[in-house]
């Protein structure tokens, strides 16, 4: 079944995505929040400093960065930037956030194997990014009248991305383990609070989870859409 050359299943996959990525962006939002309010003695920007240092990572620099939830590592220039709130408050979302950006440090440092294929990726995500729904579309009007080559390269564009995102689970998990286990030996926090940073850097796993879902999904309707086209 279709509607203007786009199958129905594509609005299935899509808005169905679309329902869960929203469900778990308002799980994050609401448990870091609620884990906001939980104070400890160490600010993000110390507990960033304290993990570099226990980590023997004396390279990299800590940034405050404005926005919200526009916290990363940065391994071009060695820069764990944080948002203003992660930076300066102290209390235990900041410090998950914190640690976790860290963890990345930790991974550039130690040359993480999935993270140097992430890094190594970026210029033809950015590329695909930028042309790759444009060419799905022309291949896909193209393909009506049997010629599949754009659609194929359109497929491939899409099948980077999505490589893209699912090598970035292991990055992000790995990341937050590496935050979590030097939490807890390093006693930044009590044992409660040690759970409630593992549920929050769980629901922001979960975005990338999601992602990765959706990514692969559309990918599958476009592989079936070309498929159908050569036969």
């Amino acid at each position: 079944m279709s509607f203007g050359g786009i199958d129905i299943t594509y609005y299935v996959i899509t808005i169905g995505t679309m329902l869960i990525s929203g469900w778990v962006g308002s799980m994050l939002k609401k448990r870091f929040r609620e884990y906001s309010e939980r104070p400890i003695a160490m600010s993000g920007a110390e507990i960033a400093a304290k993990m570099l240092s226990d980590e023997g990572i004396s390279d990299v620099q800590i940034i405050s960065t404005p926005g919200q939830l526009t916290d990363h590592y940065n391994p071009l220039n060695k820069t764990v930037n944080l948002s203003d709130v992660v930076y300066s408050q102290r209390n235990v979302a900041a410090a998950a956030v914190a640690a976790h950006e860290c963890g990345h440090a930790v991974q550039h440092a130690r040359a993480y194997g999935p993270l140097k294929m992430r890094s190594a990726l970026v210029p033809v995500v950015n590329l695909s990014n930028k042309f790759m729904m444009y060419v799905l579309m022309a291949g896909l009007f193209m393909a009506a009248s049997g010629n599949t080559t754009v659609l194929l390269i359109g497929v491939i564009m899409f099948g980077a991305t999505t490589l893209f995102s699912f090598i970035t689970l292991p990055v992000e998990f790995d990341a937050s383990n590496r935050a979590l286990a030097w939490l807890d030996n390093s006693h930044a926090m009590g044992d409660l609070d040690h759970d409630k940073a593992k549920n929050a850097l769980f629901w922001a796993a979960m975005t990338y989870t999601v992602a990765a879902i959706a990514s692969l999904g559309q990918l599958l309707y476009f592989v079936m859409r070309l498929l159908a086209a050569r036969r």
